[in-house]
């Protein structure tokens, strides 16, 4: 019969008349009887709306999202004002401060961002890196372990718009987390 069924709509679709579309005399039965067999179920009711709770923890078993259930990001968004020394790496010859004078530079960096200082005008005051005063010291997105390995220890530790100081070979970071 089911083979009949199909036979008789390809013909009512393809615009025979019921006659010749009808079923074999064995069957009984017309195609209008065939296509009313077939008729499709009209379609499911929408689905009710998924709980504001459920919706939260699928928000946040995202990956992006992780830093607000407690787990690492993938990527976090930081800047930072950057304050070299002499001999640090890549420091330009116009570098003539020492480790110690870096640090207390540095220092006064951080409270001065900690004590709520415009940050973008702070990178652009201090910081030692070229470029960073045009970014106002963003350095955008970054996985781990894209960064020198204690910068990247310290950033991803951050919570956002947390402020924090830490040396790498290129010399003191003044960091803030800002995603």
């Amino acid at each position: 019969m089911r083979a009949a069924t199909a036979i008789a709509l390809v013909l009512v679709g393809c615009g025979a008349s019921e006659g010749a579309a009808s079923t074999p005399p064995h069957t009984g039965a017309t195609a209008a009887a065939v296509a009313k067999e077939s008729t499709p179920s009209p379609p499911p009711a929408p689905a009710t709306p998924e709980p504001r709770e459920a919706r939260s923890e699928r928000r946040e078993a995202r990956p992006e999202r992780a830093g607000r259930t407690g787990e690492a990001p993938a990527k976090i968004s930081a800047r930072h004002v950057l304050i070299q020394y002499m001999g640090a790496e890549r420091a330009g010859p116009s570098v003539v401060r020492t480790s110690d004078q870096a640090r207390k530079v540095a220092e006064e960096v951080l409270a001065r961002a900690k004590a709520g200082e415009d940050f973008a005008r702070l990178a652009v005051e201090f910081s030692d890196e070229p470029g960073a005063a045009n970014r106002g010291g963003s350095l955008g997105r970054f996985g781990k372990g894209q960064m020198v390995p204690a910068f990247d220890a310290a950033a991803f530790k951050l919570a956002v718009a947390e402020i924090a100081l830490v040396e790498t070979p290129f010399g003191f970071h003044v960091v803030q987390r800002t995603d």
